[in-house]
């Protein structure tokens, strides 16, 4: 997901309202009483946390730019982008958003006091969109922690930190307007919705709760004009924080795989239908069929295509499993040996 002008009407309206009705400009006025002056002293003890992240890739596609060539041998051209990220170990692992590095040929990280490092990539999930790169600084960094976003409610302030157009970290305030938005952008994202301006550049940053904490990662916006319309998406970080270890751990997750395509019922219904079978895939095996209906895995009810691929993908490979499969009007209940996802193999 990744303007237009008004009149002042609404300014001499809003104005009207404060000075015919000053009781009600008060009352508005003390829900902030307590809030802090200012969030310098947030940023400063935030900031060192915050990365922008440049990438150059090789564009592949065909440009109307002919490709250059060197030494008889046509050389992709190579163009640049930009991201956020931030900093979780003194020793320079940084998490950021897998758009912001897929396909990346060089990336550079610099930091808030302008340092500059080339990052090696740890691991990156597509699925989830998060990555994990690593430079080596000569000398312990300042890392950002972990918020727990379980906690986090509709209201809250949030600081969003980053990158916008490459300009350098910022920094942006608002309140977190909604939880568990689901923005068609995969099954395993359920993300808070910011309203803190987030731009072009932010994704991969971090938005932080007022304690300091990291909540969210941001990595969507809304936006018909290309910037920000103040309404902005982020990886809550009790969803972030797992898939970030396990890429650490091993440079990828291993993801559980039916070796089915699946969809919802025209009519809404529970359920997700088999659309197409891989051949010798786990679930060809098992004996299921192109237009079965699955409404279980271990007896608990699967509520559409992205309920199935999240609940399996999220099994180890090598568990078994019971499918409850509707068969002309019957249920059936099928044990499955969950496999691995084909675009993990060998990683």
């Amino acid at each position: 997901m990744r303007d237009g002008r008004g009149g002042m009407g609404w300014l001499a309206l809003a104005l009207g309202l404060f000075l015919a009705c000053p009781g009600v400009a008060l009352a508005q006025f003390s829900l902030f009483e307590g809030g802090p002056h200012s969030l310098a002293p947030l940023v400063k003890m935030v900031a060192p946390g915050v990365v922008g992240i440049a990438v150059t890739e090789a564009s592949g596609g065909s440009g109307a730019t002919p490709a250059p060539v060197h030494g008889g041998k046509a050389t992709p051209p190579l163009t640049q982008a930009a991201g956020s990220g931030f900093i979780i170990s003194p020793d320079g692992m940084i998490v950021t958003n897998d758009h912001v590095i897929a396909g990346a040929a060089q990336i550079t990280v610099t930091l808030d006091n302008g340092e500059k490092f080339t990052a090696q990539l740890v691991g990156a999930d597509d699925l989830t969109d998060i990555a994990v790169i690593k430079i080596h600084p000569s000398k312990p960094l300042q890392p950002a922690r972990w918020g727990d976003s379980s906690k986090v409610q509709v209201g809250d302030w949030v600081l969003a930190a980053g990158n916008p157009f490459a300009l350098g970290n910022s920094f942006t305030l608002g309140i977190v307007s909604a939880e568990g938005r689901d923005i068609g952008e995969g099954p395993f994202n359920h993300f808070l919705q910011l309203d803190a301006p987030i731009n072009p550049g932010n994704s991969g940053g971090p938005a932080f709760n007022m304690q300091g904490a990291v909540i969210g990662i941001n990595s969507a916006i809304v936006s018909p004009s290309g910037g920000s319309v103040g309404i902005g998406f982020a990886i809550p970080s009790n969803s972030a924080a797992p898939i970030v270890a396990q890429l650490i751990a091993h440079g990828a997750v291993a993801r559980g795989w039916l070796g089915v395509s699946v969809a919802d019922l025209s009519d809404g219904g529970p359920g997700a239908v088999i659309t197409g079978l891989e051949a010798g895939g786990p679930a060809d095996k098992a004996g299921l069929n192109q237009s079965d209906l699955v409404v279980s895995v271990n007896g608990e009810a699967i509520s559409g295509a992205d309920g199935l691929t999240r609940i399996i993908a999220s099994m180890p490979p090598g568990r078994k499993v019971v499918l409850g499969v509707r068969k002309n009007g019957h249920i059936f209940h099928l044990p499955v040996t969950v496999g691995r996802r084909p675009a993990q193999i060998g990683e």
